[in-house]
């Protein structure tokens, strides 16, 4: 039923459960976790001119890195995982990727680091389930995660 399940990341407290799931759904179905990271520079637009950009996406793609070795130690050995690191918008990014990787089903947290940004803008948990074209399946996480 499931061959590609896609795990998006962003290696914030709670993550392990979404993790566990998406492993325990690839080990029953013989499928390979797709685990990604999105790099979110649709945000960064509000950057004081002197940042400087490369520090910026270096920083995130450090912090992808991260995210991505953590998720990979998590799921057991003999499941195999891709990981990628991708940059964008994140709800947009993920279901991408679920297209252009003929991804069978999407294994996400109900919400993750969004902060202010998920009450004023919706979180990408609900953006990705509203236009994703495969199944998502949502994992509640909690604060104390």
């Amino acid at each position: 039923m499931y061959d590609r399940i896609l795990l998006p990341t962003d290696g914030s407290a709670g993550s392990e459960s979404v993790i566990d799931h998406a492993a325990s759904l690839a080990r029953t179905h013989d499928a390979t976790v797709h685990a990604v990271y999105v790099m979110d520079t649709a945000s960064l637009a509000d950057l004081p001119m002197e940042s400087s950009w490369e520090g910026v996406t270096h920083s995130l793609r450090e912090e992808g890195d991260l995210a991505l070795e953590a998720a990979k130690r998590r799921v057991p050995e003999e499941i195999p995982v891709e990981t990628a690191v991708l940059e964008g918008s994140p709800a947009r990014d993920i279901v991408d990727y679920a297209t252009t990787n003929d991804v069978d089903l999407i294994v996400m947290g109900t919400h993750g680091r969004a902060g202010l940004d998920r009450w004023l803008l919706g979180s990408v948990a609900e953006r990705v389930v509203r236009t994703s074209p495969v199944p998502v399946l949502t994992v509640r996480v909690t604060a104390g995660e």
